[in-house]
């Protein structure tokens, strides 16, 4: 039987485990591009990592991993030396990866709901679905994340059922709209979607903004239910400056 893309990228995203070199053989040996931009460029680099990662430490917990064509982003748990949440984005070509993009985040305490930053619904469905929830949700990040029109809020959930995952929020609108009322006080702005994926009820959204005068990149999961959204994570990362970087690929 013919390996998917999807276990692909979960068995390479597991491999890490072990650090083991048979991982290259998941990547493109002329054509992979890294966008991590603490990380060298190509198949060099990702030995390089590979061969200084101390055996076992990123034990990562692969929670989700969803596929819209030829690209897979997982949402895992790592422990480098503490807890981390990340998405991890590959695209592929004729099998072999051929580009990486990723944002981790130190893994947070339960929010005020309880809730951390990658338990919840796991299970993929409505696949027929899939370019309405896409649209939707590029819809309401742009009309309130990026153009900030907090009055179109209520009209993308059925009411205030709404579960968030992310650190220091409640669940339901009224927790939302204190987040949104808080962004400007923090400096949290969305200026550009990069990317939108999807795979029935799952949506990623990937965006540049700012976070506190510092350039940011925010990757915004969301599940939908019925037409509405009903559940949210997401990872926030700051881009360190241009002269830090080890490869010139970009962040997106």
């Amino acid at each position: 039987m013919k390996t998917s893309n999807r276990q692909k990228a979960i068995a390479f995203t597991a491999g890490f485990e072990t650090g083991a070199l048979h991982l290259l053989d998941y990547l493109h040996p002329t054509k992979y591009i890294e966008h991590e931009v603490a990380a060298p460029d190509g198949v060099e680099g990702m030995a390089g990592l590979l061969n200084i990662l101390p055996e076992g430490s990123p034990k990562p917990n692969i929670v989700r991993a969803i596929e819209d064509g030829d690209t897979v982003f997982t949402h895992t748990e790592y422990n480098f030396f503490g807890r981390q949440a990340a998405i991890d984005i590959f695209r592929f070509e004729d099998g072999l990866i051929v580009e990486h993009w990723d944002n981790i985040q130190e893994f947070a305490l339960p929010n005020p709901s309880g809730r951390t930053m990658i338990d919840g619904t796991t299970e993929v469905k409505d696949p027929d679905k899939t370019d309405e929830n896409k649209a939707l949700v590029s819809n309401f990040v742009n009309e309130v994340y990026v153009q900030g029109k907090v009055d179109k809020l209520a009209g993308y959930f059925d009411g205030d059922n709404y579960i968030q995952h992310s650190p220091s929020v409640a669940d339901g609108l009224s927790g939302f709209k204190k987040q949104l009322g808080e962004w400007s006080a923090k400096g949290i702005k969305y200026d550009t979607i990069h990317k939108v994926l999807g795979e029935g009820n799952f949506v990623l959204v990937i965006s540049e903004g700012q976070s506190n005068g510092k350039h940011t990149a925010f990757y915004d999961l969301f599940s939908v239910e019925n037409g509405k959204i009903a559940e949210h994570w997401d990872i926030i990362m700051e881009i360190p400056p241009r002269e830090a970087w080890k490869n010139d690929n970009g962040k997106f």
